[in-house]
């Protein structure tokens, strides 16, 4: 059974975007390779036309990849989700409990992660120790090198 993706509308078009992209102009440049390698002579011993067929191979495993996931997304309403705890699409406000340092996140589906603009997977180790929590409480999130300790200050959509 494949994974349910959750995605916000931003995220689902910028999939969907992507998509047509490799379709498109992604073929006809993989199609371009092979025909200049193709032009070169032996195939039998030609390795640039080996390399844009294996290229041609991964780029059709990226849009198969990139379809199933579009297939199996939902989109979230983030207008109904409840603030009350943290959830998928939750916007917190945490304080790490050794340092005091404050930070905001997003927690998104793996495809719309982003950490410059404050959006980390829900599959991080953050996440799933933010996950289920209410404000006020302490989650301890493993991570490598431990375990942290975060202060949920404020959830929010």
């Amino acid at each position: 059974m494949a994974e349910i993706t959750y995605l916000t509308p931003e995220g689902l078009e910028k999939l969907k975007q992507e998509l047509t992209y490799l379709k498109t102009q992604g073929r006809a440049e993989i199609s371009r390779q092979i025909a200049e390698a193709r032009d070169k002579g032996d195939l039998s011993e030609n390795a640039e036309y080996d390399a844009a067929k294996e290229a041609q191979g991964l780029h059709e495993l990226k849009i198969a990849k990139l379809e199933e996931v579009l297939s199996n997304s939902r989109i979230i309403d983030e207008s109904k989700l409840d603030t009350s705890k943290v959830l998928v699409l939750s916007k917190v406000k945490i304080k790490n409990m050794k340092n005091g340092t404050v930070m905001n996140y997003q927690l998104v589906a793996e495809k719309e992660a982003d950490l410059k603009t404050g959006k980390i997977s829900v599959q991080s180790p953050i996440a799933k120790g933010l996950l289920g929590k209410s404000v006020g409480e302490i989650a301890d999130v493993t991570v490598p090198n431990g375990t942290m300790q975060f202060e949920i200050l404020e959830i929010s959509r």
